[in-house]
């Protein structure tokens, strides 16, 4: 019996220290229990002595306690557990040694799997260190040909730069030379002039009257220009798109463009007309002092449209920058009538500014089908008419090719417009008996 109880106590294998610890924190199942040392219980297994109850010493511990999971003598069954049911610890050795044996195989299975994977673990790490080891090469790689790419984008712009101030420079230098030379003539022309005026006789004054008086008119109707035909507009654009520099994309112009509001233009096929509560809109082309597109955005665009007869009545558009030297502007009137549209580009207004447009009432669209002709699209049915007015002869209503009153071109059923994005100029009866007489086909 007591090696049976032997093969309970030793394999736990609790300390001294991790008994204390559960000592002091014993459950109110367990706080009436006295806990042993481990030594003294091993001596005692390992002699072959009995085990005795701490309780009862001079009771042997050969009962096991099923309710309290804990070995008792017949005295703790008389007394503390006698409401418990029991049973002899060789017959409940077995049991507890087959559940401990179970939850042991688990927990090596467990301890198994956590070999493995802390394994793969480690195996992940490594892979970890070896691949940011090599995208750190890889980013030193692209930095080092990135830096040479800026700097050789640097130096581009540096020689842009001085090539641009040489040119600006030898210009207005040959436009000072070429001031200069026209002041000198017109000095020596003003110095003959006077001196001859003064010390000349009259016959000299005559003489030389048509050779002074033609080559200070020369003088006088020599063209030049009151200002600089050069200025200091050199801009640097950081944001500017300048291509790939060494495979690499790289940022940043040198620009010398001015824009020249003289020189911007409007374009859009509504430039003119639109209708009552539609978006529409036109398009600002920004060109420089020579008439050449800025191809890039930035540009101070203002717009304002108002109503001719109701000045309170503004609307209100937006303007999108392409980023090429374009710029859209659409706007919605919500009422009919003429409307006056400025826009100016750094407060001056642009060629063509300020304009009249006509907005139309609301739109009306078609209400009948775009066809070629009523004898096609009806399939020869003589009482298929059509509101372009065509007939043709034999007794039919509608319109054929080549036949009176057509129009030559696909046209609409409802009103006879030839355009296929245009306006119904006539309205189709809401009588379904004789708008089935305008059955078409679309082409």
């Amino acid at each position: 019996m007591s090696e049976d109880l032997s093969d309970i106590v030793v394999p736990l294998g609790i300390s001294e220290r991790i008994l204390g610890e559960v000592g002091e924190v014993r459950q109110k199942k367990t706080a009436s229990h006295v806990v042993m040392e481990l030594e003294s219980t091993r001596d005692c297994s390992q002699a072959g002595k009995p085990f005795f109850c701490p309780s009862h010493p001079s009771e042997e511990l050969w009962l096991f306690c099923e309710q309290c999971d804990q070995p008792v003598c017949q005295d703790c069954i008389a007394e503390r557990h006698q409401q418990h049911s029991y049973d002899f610890t060789s017959n409940a050795v077995h049991q507890h040694r087959d559940s401990l044996r179970k939850l042991l195989r688990s927990t090596q299975e467990h301890m198994s799997t956590l070999e493995d994977v802390l394994g793969r673990t480690d195996g992940v790490g490594s892979a970890i260190r070896a691949r940011a080891e090599a995208v750190a090469t890889e980013i030193s790689l692209f930095a080092r040909g990135y830096v040479k790419a800026i700097e050789e984008h640097r130096d581009r712009l540096l020689k842009q730069l001085e090539d641009l101030k040489v040119q600006k420079e030898n210009l207005l230098h040959l436009q000072k030379a070429q001031l200069q030379q026209l002041l000198l003539d017109m000095r020596t022309g003003v110095e003959f002039t006077e001196r001859l005026l003064t010390s000349g006789s009259d016959l000299g004054i005559l003489v030389t009257k048509g050779v002074v008086a033609s080559r200070l008119a020369k003088l006088n109707s020599a063209a030049y220009s009151t200002h600089p035909r050069e200025d200091d507009n050199i801009q640097f654009s950081p944001q500017e798109r300048a291509g790939q520099c060494q495979g690499y994309e790289v940022f940043g112009a040198v620009i010398c463009k001015a824009v020249d509001p003289a020189k911007c233009t409007l374009h859009g096929e509504d430039l003119w007309s639109t209708h009552q509560n539609e978006l529409t809109g036109f398009t600002l082309l920004c060109n420089d002092t020579t008439g050449e597109q800025m191809g890039r955005g930035g540009e101070a665009v203002m717009v304002t449209i108002t109503h001719k007869d109701k000045k309170d009545c503004a609307v209100k558009p937006t303007v999108c920058d392409n980023g090429d030297g374009t710029y859209h502007i659409s706007y919605s009137p919500e009422e009919p009538g003429l409307y006056a549209v400025c826009v100016y580009v750094k407060g001056q207004h642009v060629q063509g500014s300020p304009f009249i447009v006509m907005v139309k009432s609301k739109f009306r669209k078609h209400q009948g089908m775009f066809h070629c002709c009523t004898f096609c699209s009806s399939g020869g049915q003589k009482a298929a008419r059509c509101a372009c007015g065509g007939t043709m002869p034999g007794g039919f209503q509608g319109c054929g090719h080549g036949h009176k009153g057509h129009p030559g071109c696909p046209h609409w059923s409802c009103c006879g417009q030839v355009k296929m994005s245009s306006e119904c100029l006539s309205g189709l009866p809401s009588d379904r008996s004789q708008r089935s007489l305008l059955r078409t086909v679309e082409l």
